[in-house]
C-alpha cells in the first residue's frame, strides 16, 4: 500500500485549492488535492508539511485531520491521509509547474477529480465545530431516507463503541470527554472524522480528531 498525505487548502473566501497532475505523471491532467507519498519513518503531520512546502512553497501550521480512505489503482492500493489546511504562510505556487485552481465547494463537486479524491468532497462540508445535530449537509443519530445525500453521524459512548461503529456512519461524535491517550487511540483506529467534546480545536487536531462537539448528548 502506498501511503499518501494530502491537504485541502482553504482561504478566507471559502475557496479550496486543487492542483492538476503535470505531464509525465500517472493520470496526468487530472485534478487532485496537493500532497504526496510519506517517506519511510516519517510522521503524517511532518510529511504533510514537507509535501506542501515542496509542491506549493508554503509553510503550514495547525492542520486539521479530516479522514483516511483507500483506493485501488491499477498499480496498487493507495491510502490517503486527508487534512484541511487553513493556516499557512506565503501564497501557494505550482513549484513543479502544475496548474492550480481555487474553487468553491459547489464547483469542487462538479470538478473531475481523481477517483481517489472524490469521496473527500462531501466530508469537506463538515464544520470544525458541531453546534447543531442536523444541517443541509449532515445529520447525527437519525435514520436517513435512501434519497437523502447528507452525511450521517453516529453518537458514540466509549472508545470501543467508536471503533466498532466506524464502518457504517460517515463520522463519529463522542458523547463524553476522553483522556488524550484514549482519544488519540480512537482517532488512529478509525478512518472517518471524529468529533470530541471538552477540547480546543487545536488540541483536538493534535490528537487526530477532525473537530469538536458543542452539542448536548
Amino acid at each position: 500500500m502506498i501511503h499518501v498525505v494530502a491537504g485541502a487548502l482553504t482561504r478566507a473566501d471559502g475557496r479550496l485549492l486543487i492542483a492538476q497532475r503535470p505531464p509525465g505523471k500517472h493520470l496526468a491532467g487530472g485534478w487532485e488535492f496537493p500532497g504526496g507519498k510519506l517517506e519511510a519513518g516519517e510522521g503524517r503531520g511532518a510529511g504533510l508539511a514537507r509535501e506542501l512546502k515542496e509542491e506549493l512553497g508554503i509553510a503550514i501550521r495547525d492542520p486539521r485531520p479530516l479522514m483516511r480512505l483507500s483506493h485501488a489503482y491499477s498499480y496498487g492500493e493507495v491510502l490517503i491521509d486527508m487534512w484541511v489546511v487553513s493556516r499557512y504562510e506565503r501564497e501557494p505556487r505550482g513549484m513543479d509547474g502544475q496548474a492550480l485552481r481555487w474553487v468553491t465547494q459547489d464547483e469542487l463537486e462538479d470538478t473531475e477529480l481523481l477517483p481517489a479524491d472524490r469521496p473527500i468532497v462531501r466530508a469537506l462540508r463538515l464544520p470544525e465545530r458541531l453546534t447543531t445535530p442536523a444541517s443541509p449537509h449532515y445529520v447525527i443519530g437519525e435514520r436517513i431516507s435512501p434519497g437523502d445525500a447528507r452525511l450521517r453521524g453516529r453518537w458514540c459512548t466509549s472508545a470501543d463503541h467508536a471503533v466498532r461503529a466506524a464502518g457504517a456512519p460517515d463520522f463519529l461524535v463522542m458523547r463524553d470527554e476522553l483522556t488524550d491517550e484514549i482519544l488519540e487511540r480512537v482517532c488512529a483506529s478509525v478512518m472517518v472524522p471524529v468529533f470530541a467534546p471538552g477540547l480546543s480545536l487545536e488540541a483536538a487536531w493534535a490528537l487526530g480528531a477532525s473537530g469538536i462537539s458543542l452539542l448536548e448528548a
